[in-house]
């Protein structure tokens, strides 16, 4: 079997998740570069690997400094490490500029998130048609396989909804993705990823798929409460997500809506930073002349979210439940993940919300470089068969489960 070398973009918690899996499974995957505007970033985390002893055969582990914006210098740094897949894990600021490098180059992209401009938030749906979708052509034209927003969600739970409608449906009516972190990282206040992206993904609209059209709401308008296995009763509010502009695409007849859940604590200060001003991108000056952007200020005093993994504990509790018809009567499956904010810990010294990101997109390198997602044109999840992809995540650290009608267990028991 031919390797496939790998240059992973990014050097925060998913990247170091993603690096690890990599060299555990750098039999199929070859060569690693990690390469960030940081350099010393990419070090630390060769030395994580290094001192977890997570190469499983003798190959090239190196680091590498990028400006990621910079489309032409990605492409100069494909072609200089050899790599054939390129994992982007960096800040979606960076989505299109790499992909664009992949076009050029000729070698296969994946992302985990949706493109977004530094100065719009929020922009009209369905978003990955504002940018990444324009690139559908390109990609055909160039025989590059880029798969996009392959993270958990967006991602693994797009494959959830995939097979949950094939498996056990005739026809699909909902699709409620539901994403629940019952864990704890001891900290007055902290994101739970990047600052930035975290409070930008809130303070705009939210957007869901109804009735065959867009809904518009407010930030924690609605909310409801979830039973779900192992983490219990769970309140959580309706959100705008990027899996939700891919799915009302793929499925249209169906209302599409994602749920995240949020503690009341993680609400008054949101709200309180927002009423405030605190978390706008708009660049303000200050009584000493000094312009700043307020949202960059709130990051730079909050906790880096890779130092809360040692003292993180608890679950995470991640699915998609598919509702509709088989046979004429009505039918759903939740189909769900598990994971530990511990053993992520113990593992590869991330925390599980920077794991369940960070594992999927090496899951996918995986059958890309075996053949089976390698499609010489650009996908969202669900177009993808989602068996082979739960067959790599069982065995690489997220197992796949479903409760229906007749129980829970594992998807394929």
């Amino acid at each position: 079997m031919t390797k496939r070398n790998v240059l992973i973009i990014g050097a925060g918690g998913v990247a170091q998740v993603t690096a690890h899996k990599c060299a555990q499974n750098n039999d199929v995957l070859g060569d690693i570069h990690i390469a960030s505007r940081t350099l010393a970033k990419c070090e630390a985390i060769i030395s994580s690997i290094r001192d977890k002893g997570s190469m499983k055969v003798e190959g090239a582990l190196k680091a590498h400094e990028v400006n990621a914006r910079d489309s032409a210098a990605v492409a100069a740094l494909i072609r200089d490490t050899g790599a054939q897949i390129v994992i982007n894990v960096a800040q979606a600021f960076v989505n299109m500029p790499v992909l664009d490098a992949c076009i050029e180059t000729g070698a296969a992209y994946m992302d985990t998130a949706i493109h977004e401009e530094p100065d719009k938030i929020c922009e009209t749906p369905p978003w990955y048609a504002n940018y990444e979708w324009k690139r559908r052509e390109a990609c055909a034209g160039a025989g590059v396989t880029a798969v996009l927003g392959v993270g958990f969600d967006p991602g693994v739970v797009n494959a959830y909804a995939r097979y949950g409608i094939d498996s056990f449906l005739d026809e699909v009516h909902s699709i409620d993705i539901v994403d629940i972190n019952a864990g704890s990282h001891g900290r007055w206040f902290s994101t739970n990823f990047d600052p930035e992206i975290n409070f930008r993904e809130f303070t705009g609209t939210v957007y869901s798929w109804q009735n065959g059209a867009w809904q518009a709401n407010r930030m924690f308008e609605i909310g409801r409460e979830w039973d779900l296995p192992v983490v219990g009763m769970q309140k959580a509010y309706l959100t705008g997500h990027d899996e939700v502009h891919s799915l009302a695409s793929n499925y249209p007849q169906a209302d599409v809506r994602f749920w995240m859940g949020f503690s009341d604590h993680y609400i008054n200060v949101f709200t309180v930073l927002k009423n405030l001003g605190l978390l706008s991108e708009k660049p303000v000056t200050t009584a000493e002349g000094l312009e700043v952007v307020p949202l960059k200020v709130v990051k730079a005093v909050l906790p880096d979210p890779a130092s809360l993994a040692p003292d993180y504990t608890g679950k995470t509790c991640i699915g998609t439940l598919v509702k509709g018809t088989k046979g004429g009567q009505p039918a759903e499956a939740f189909v769900y993940n598990v994971a530990d904010h511990k053993e992520a810990y113990l593992e590869v010294g991330s925390q599980g919300i920077s794991y369940t990101a960070g594992v999927p997109p090496v899951a996918a390198a995986m059958l890309i470089a075996q053949g089976e997602w390698d499609t010489g044109t650009m996908v969202n999840v669900e177009e993808m068969d989602p068996k082979p992809f739960f067959e790599v995540l069982d065995r690489i650290g997220l197992p796949t489960r479903v409760k229906d009608a007749s129980g829970d267990r594992p998807w394929n028991a």
